[in-house]
């Protein structure tokens, strides 16, 4: 049920049939330069850079900031907020979450730091803003660089100025499945002038030039038929959001808080964009069976995130023990454009079957 969302075919080949016209497919297309000014006037940022994943996204972050050492980030997340990391030859040392929110609490992160940190990296989960201003106060007591993985935080505002204006990057995601999206792609917001025009050169192999090289570059350059899509999606971001509104309400009004379940609890100071509806069952066992249930009548929920990070076999951390709590006992449920009602009294009916 939760679906990709595909915008109309016609218009999607209007654009298809551009960049046969011109013939240029990649390195700095037309239709690249477009979505970018175009996300950039949407989401209220400047010096967006657009690439052609998320990883890749948070990998090129790493190596603009210079990160050596230690990193501080949460473990409940998804495992790119942790692989990438090791991938580059930095050490995350996570911080529990806290248990309303599910982003880091940023309470935790100054026991943490040490000599050898050199970076936070916060997940604003689930469109959940994090407490920026707070983490933003221990970033400057210690000079630490900030990269915000914000691969849920589309559209999302904090205190009406978007949240990825916060800490020195922040890292969004364009994969098929998030709410806006390229097929594949991901894109960086860098508030610094002078560190947006290295990572222009970054992402292409560092060319500056048909003869000069300036700087170490890797390819993670954004394709013009990945921005085609993102084009299309944009377009149709407004029937998006009120779509997934709409489904999300109506969740609200069928999934309350109770004894059987909770829901989690939302920065009172950002807005929603209707990405994701967790749920958080009282235990990994009744999760198993609603799950059960569910498959058995063609519902496909997600774990989301599981398991903790902290966990996986090539990091070595203390257990996070709320982070081990959440992951064994959340599910999110299906959300998309084109889900209706029926399907969510479908749901709630399958749930019951077993809570009651």
């Amino acid at each position: 049920m939760t679906q990709t969302y595909l915008p109309d075919k016609n218009k999607f080949k209007t654009y298809v049939d551009k960049i046969y016209e011109s013939g240029w497919i990649t390195n700095n297309g037309a239709l690249v330069n477009e979505l970018k000014y175009n996300l950039e006037q949407y989401l209220g940022v400047k010096n967006l850079l657009l690439v052609s994943n998320g990883t890749l996204a948070l990998q090129v972050a790493y190596k603009l900031l210079e990160l050596k050492g230690e990193v501080i980030t949460t473990p409940f997340s998804f495992v790119a907020t942790t692989s990438s990391l090791v991938w580059e030859g930095l050490k995350p040392v996570f911080v529990d979450i806290d248990k309303d929110t599910f982003c880091i609490n940023p309470k935790a992160i100054e026991e943490k730091i040490v000599e050898e940190t050199s970076a936070i990296v916060p997940v604003h989960v689930f469109g959940n803003g994090c407490e920026v201003e707070e983490i933003e106060k221990v970033a400057k007591k210690y000079d630490l660089k900030i990269i915000y993985d914000a691969a849920h935080a589309f559209g999302i505002k904090y205190k009406d100025r978007s949240i990825l204006n916060y800490g020195d990057v922040s890292v969004l995601s364009f994969h098929a499945t998030k709410l806006f999206h390229t097929i594949e792609g991901g894109a960086l917001i860098i508030n610094d002038d002078d560190l947006y025009e290295k990572a222009q050169r970054m992402i292409n192999f560092g060319i500056t030039g048909p003869e000069t090289i300036k700087g170490l570059g890797i390819n993670a350059k954004m394709n013009e038929f990945q921005a085609a899509m993102g084009l299309c999606v944009l377009e149709d971001m407004e029937d998006i959001i009120a779509e997934r509104e709409s489904a999300y309400d109506y969740y609200l009004e069928t999934f309350q808080s109770n004894d059987y379940l909770t829901l989690p609890s939302h920065n009172p100071h950002c807005n929603y964009n209707y990405s994701y509806f967790p749920v958080l069952l009282k235990n990994e066992e009744i999760l198993n069976k609603v799950m059960l249930n569910l498959e058995k009548n063609g519902i496909y929920p997600r774990r989301y995130f599981y398991p903790s990070l902290d966990t996986i076999e090539y990091v070595e951390s203390e257990y996070a023990e709320i982070s081990n709590d959440i992951s064994k006992r959340i599910l999110c449920l299906p959300m998309s454009t084109n889900i209706k009602k029926e399907d969510i009294e479908k749901i709630k009916t399958s749930f019951l079957n077993i809570l009651l």
